[in-house]
């Protein structure tokens, strides 16, 4: 015989399940198939309330959830959760959404769910690797900074044994206050030792 059963969550032991529950009972989900976790959301986080729910379902059965997201805290983890139901023949109901993969409807847009949590997923990825593309050219000029020359080294020490303040030095010789700092506290090289770094 099929069971309704029921998986509510929240993200924080602060959060209170009680209206997620009401509306499961609602849905027709009897209070002693009703699993939960309250914890906290980090995507790492064990849910032994899902686990038990996925581990005790059986082919036919119907989950509820009152929102697609209840399933996990990632696009990834959702999307695992409703292809592993999916797979076997366990019937997903998402109130919410308006989801019931028991119907030809259902069925479809649940794989267009997954389709653009994977779409999501790749332009995430291509997102983070242009705006790391984006970083490194902004700071390529700033992590390399411009040699002085060996005059314009003694000009910063003999500056800097005035009193002049190194973080104002810096900045007028166009190098950061490190950059400053380790020419000031090196011997300055002629331009033949330079040669034979």
């Amino acid at each position: 015989m099929t069971k309704i059963l029921g998986y509510a969550r929240v993200s924080t032991a602060g959060q209170d399940l009680d209206a997620q529950l009401v509306a499961l009972a609602q849905a027709g989900v009897g209070p002693d198939q009703v699993f939960t976790d309250k914890l906290s959301g980090a995507v790492s986080t064990d849910r032994p309330g899902l686990t038990a729910m996925l581990h005790y379902a059986r082919d036919g059965d119907t989950v509820v959830v009152t929102a697609i997201d209840r399933l996990g805290r990632s696009v990834a983890e959702v999307t695992r959760t409703i292809a592993g139901l999916g797979e076997r023949r366990i019937v997903l109901r998402a109130l919410r959404e308006g989801v019931d993969t028991g119907t030809p409807t259902g069925r479809a847009v649940a794989a267009i769910m997954a389709t653009l949590a994977e779409l999501e997923l790749e332009l995430g990825r291509e997102r983070r690797a242009a705006s790391r593309d984006s970083r490194r050219a902004r700071q390529l000029p700033a992590t390399k900074p411009a040699k002085l020359s060996l005059e314009r080294q003694q000009q910063l020490r003999r500056l800097a044994e005035t009193g002049e303040p190194v973080h104002e030095l810096a900045k007028a010789f166009g190098i950061s206050r490190a950059t400053a700092y380790r020419y000031l506290s090196t011997p300055i090289l002629s331009p033949q030792q330079e040669s034979m770094r």
